[in-house]
Order: structure tokens, then sequence, then C-alpha cells
């Protein structure tokens, strides 16, 4: 019996990860498409930035506004969700791959298989136990994280018309290892990013509970858990948090899977293959070349989207494996 329980745990789990996830990436993609091709443009991405020395020329993109304009004339509305298809194929076995992990290690720290004994875990356990499991989602869905970026940042004309051409042209130019191309600045960013977002989502959600008990004087358990409006705050403040600190890692991860794409010439310089020896070396190189702001190119359409994709996946989540739940139970 606890086995079988513990088999429908991991299923719910899973499934309302992979829900969630899935319905926060469709809803964001605008916003990460344009941060993607923010990100991937050497040249600066602000009309100040213009006025300082460059290296490099004329900008593509100087503005959210600006880039959004660009790719819905040029793209017209379906440039918005390029390469959603690989995204959700990224983002469900992620979310379902990161969800369940989770679950195990709070079970595992807090010597309960119950959520609301979760809630109750050290700051110190909470950030771990993210961290942790951020790292198993992403070995176990990188590749499509890859083919994500690539075919959300070509733009027009198309380097590669669909997912199979992109991923089949990788492996056969640059081996297995061109699929796991950015992992190191991957895995390094997300320990901090996936332990800030799941710890300071838990600690946003205890201080909501407490402060639903000091609101209610006779508050019981059931009257002290979050509302789904709280539940999305909390959501938002720990994206924005951990997008915020990580922001530089992701920069550098998004070189290194796009070295090499020759997209069309008004896109600005394109980035030749093996052009960081390393992620120390990239970032290095991005300091020096493009300065501080370089490091930060997309910041605004990341937080922006960020926010509302933590929000987003976390209701998703809490409401999707409640539901679940009272319909296995």
């Amino acid at each position: 019996m606890e086995e079988r329980g513990q088999l429908k745990r991991a299923f719910i789990d899973a499934t309302a990860g992979a829900i969630s996830g899935a319905i926060s990436r469709t809803v964001t993609s605008p916003l990460d498409v344009i941060k993607i091709r923010f990100q991937v443009q050497l040249e600066p991405t602000t009309q100040w930035a213009l006025l300082t020395r460059t290296v490099y020329g004329n900008s593509k993109y100087t503005g959210m506004l600006q880039a959004s304009k660009d790719i819905l004339r040029e793209e017209g509305l379906p440039g918005f969700w390029r390469g959603n298809v690989p995204a959700l194929l990224m983002v469900m076995p992620y979310t379902a791959i990161q969800f369940s992990v989770l679950h195990k290690l709070k079970t595992f720290a807090s010597g309960s298989s119950k959520a609301e004994d979760h809630v109750n875990l050290s700051p110190y356990l909470s950030y771990i136990s993210g961290a942790l499991a951020g790292c198993a989602a992403t070995v176990g869905s990188y590749p499509f994280d890859l083919l994500r970026t690539i075919l959300a940042s070509q733009g027009e004309p198309k380097v590669y018309p669909n997912m199979r051409a992109a991923a089949v042209d990788i492996f056969r130019t640059r081996g297995i290892q061109g699929l796991y191309s950015g992992l190191t600045p991957t895995l390094v960013e997300i320990v901090p990013y996936a332990g800030l977002q799941f710890g300071t989502y838990d600690t946003f959600k205890r201080w909501m509970m407490a402060w639903n008990h000091l609101r209610s004087s006779n508050a019981i358990h059931g009257d002290e858990h979050p509302s789904s409006f709280q539940l999305f705050i909390c959501g938002l403040a720990a994206g924005t948090c951990a997008k915020a600190v990580c922001h530089p890692l992701d920069v550098v991860k998004k070189r290194f899977q796009i070295e090499g794409l020759q997209r069309h010439p008004r896109y600005g310089a394109r980035l030749e293959p093996r052009a960081y020896r390393n992620m120390y070396d990239g970032l290095r190189r991005i300091l020096i070349e493009e300065g501080w702001a370089g490091l930060y190119k997309g910041i605004v359409p990341s937080i922006v989207k960020a926010a509302p994709a933590g929000a987003v996946t976390f209701v998703a989540y809490e409401y999707t494996s409640d539901w679940l739940e009272s319909t296995l139970t």
C-alpha cells in the first residue's frame, strides 16, 4: 500500500508539473522570443548603449516595443511562438522531473510525504532540494532547450525549417556533444536559479500562511492556506528574484547554443563556432567587448517573463496537483 501511494504521488507530481510547465511556457512564449533575440545579439540592445563605444555595428533590436513591432512585421504573429514545439517538449519533461525529484527530496528531508509538512522545511533544505531537482531536470531535457533557442533566434529567412532539420544538422556537424552545447553554464546557473526559485517560493508561502493566521484570531489549519492570488504573488516574487540574480549565466548559455548559426546579416554580427573557450572565457569576453550591459541583455523581457511564468507555473501546479489527488483518491 505504501509503495502504491508513492507511485501515485510520483504520477501526480510528474503530471501536474508537465501541465503547469506547458501552460506557463505557451503563455509567456512571446516574451521568451524577445529575450532570446536580445541575448544572442552582439550589438547593444538599448538606445543609450548605442551612444557608447562598441566594437559592433548597427543594432537590429533596441527595445522591447521596437523588437515586438519588428518581429510582428517581418514574421507575423507565429514569430512570437517560434520554437514553441521544442520548448514544450523541453518544459514538460523538465517540470515533470523537477517537481517529482523535488517532492522526493522534500519527503526525505522532512520524513513525510504530505505537502503541508514540506512548507515547514528550513529555507536551507528548500534551497538545496530545489537546486538538485533543477539539475536533474536540466540534464534530462537539455537538447530541447538548445533547439528551442536556435529556432527562436534564427529570424527570417529561416536557417532551419523545423526542429528535426535543426537536430539532424547539429548532430551531423557537431556530434552528440553539439546537442549539449552550453550545458556547463546551464548547470552552474540552474543551481542558484532553482534553489532561489523554490527556496523563496516556500519562504513567501510560509510568510503568507503566517499572515493569514494573524489576520484571523480563530484561524484553523484550513484557513491558513494561501489563496490563489497569494500563491500567484509568491510565484511572482520567486521567479523575479531568481532571474535577476542568474541572468548573466543565461546570456552565456544562449551564446554557446547559437555558435555558428548562419542568420541573415540584418540580424547583426554572427557568433563563430567555438567563439568562447569555456564559460569563464564567455563571461570575460562579453564583459570586455559589450560591457556590463552585455551580461544583462534581455533582462527586462526576462524579468517581465519570469515573474508571470513563475506565478503561472506554481499556481497551475498547486491546482492541478490538488485536482489529480482528489480525482485519484
